[in-house]
């Protein structure tokens, strides 16, 4: 069976500062370990400025177009000659807001791994379709979206990330068996195509993560750590969560 390395990763989404990148970085820096991969995803004005800090860093998307004229975007080589080595893709906010549809979210993961950045796709379901039941309906459109414009040998060098919508920002979080079940879902689904990589794959579950919940939900079998929104803002309580990652992965 192939072991997963595990990973806690902060997304800092419009927020931050360049006081924040040395605070961040000074804890990031003492927690450090052999058991987890620490990552921090901040706007694009501090990515530069976090690499600096000697901080894994990734940027909270790019776009799916090679450079041309497209005011505003950032592409995806150029955050890889920044030193970035990860990019968030699927972002429920990005598919809510901005409205990035399954095949653009598969365009713009395709776009990371063409340059040598390693996507981190977002999967996850609205509190409607969570009441509905088309949790498992949902993530496994959005994630084959991906498989069918790349194929599932893609997934190797990714990371997944299942974040209920219903559960970001709001306090809520889903229990550690109902954030289990669904990360099995993934996994199995996966496994059917290519156990090995299945197995390996690391997944991430996100969704109101705090240093009082994450431990629980990273002693789940299929858990293998954290996509932090709030509380990686906060270096005491970004650095508890990656000390509870280390003592349950």
């Amino acid at each position: 069976m192939a072991i997963r390395k595990a990973m806690v990763a902060g997304n800092w989404k419009m927020n931050g500062s360049l006081e924040l990148v040395k605070q961040m970085s000074d804890a990031i820096n003492n927690v450090k370990s052999k058991k987890i991969d620490v990552v921090l995803f901040p706007p694009f004005p501090l990515v530069s400025a976090l690499i600096a800090s000697g901080v894994s860093t990734g940027t909270q998307t790019i776009s799916e177009y090679k450079p041309g004229a497209f005011t505003g975007e950032v592409d995806a080589q150029l955050v890889k000659d920044l030193g970035a080595e990860y990019v968030l893709v699927g972002h429920s906010e990005r598919r809510s807001i901005y409205n990035e549809s399954n095949s653009t979210v598969a365009e713009k993961f395709s776009r990371a791994q063409q340059v040598g950045l390693t996507p981190i796709l977002c999967v996850g379901e609205s509190e409607s379709e969570q009441e509905n039941g088309k949790t498992e309906l949902v993530v496994a459109a959005q994630i084959d979206a991906v498989i069918e414009k790349i194929g599932v040998a893609a997934l190797k060098d990714s990371v997944i990330a299942y974040e209920p919508v219903w559960a970001i920002g709001t306090g809520k979080t889903a229990s550690p068996e109902q954030a289990q079940n669904v990360h099995k879902f993934i996994r199995d689904k996966i496994a059917a195509l290519d156990s090995d990589l299945a197995q390996g794959l690391t997944i991430l579950y996100g969704g109101s993560v705090n240093e009082k919940n994450s431990e629980l939900l990273f002693a789940q079998a299929d858990i293998d750590g954290g996509l932090i929104g709030g509380a990686s803002l906060k270096a005491d309580s970004f650095s508890a969560i990656c000390e509870s990652a280390k003592g349950t992965l």
